[in-house]
């Protein structure tokens, strides 16, 4: 019911970001080719850390 109180996890808080940085390197690739690169290399690195965090999870 109070989803909304719930203090996120790391592994959440990273994904977010990962989500974020993915739409905005779209978003930005029909307009400039080199910013949308350098977001989604900053998402790529996020997602290694991600992935990192749930292998030691299992």
């Amino acid at each position: 019911m109070f989803t909304w109180l719930k203090n996120k996890t790391e592994l959440q808080k990273l994904q977010y970001h990962y989500c974020k940085l993915m739409k905005s390197a779209y978003k930005l690739a029909l307009t400039d080719k080199d910013k949308s690169d350098l977001l989604h290399k900053k998402a790529n690195e996020i997602l290694v850390e991600i992935k990192e965090m749930e292998r030691q999870l299992t």
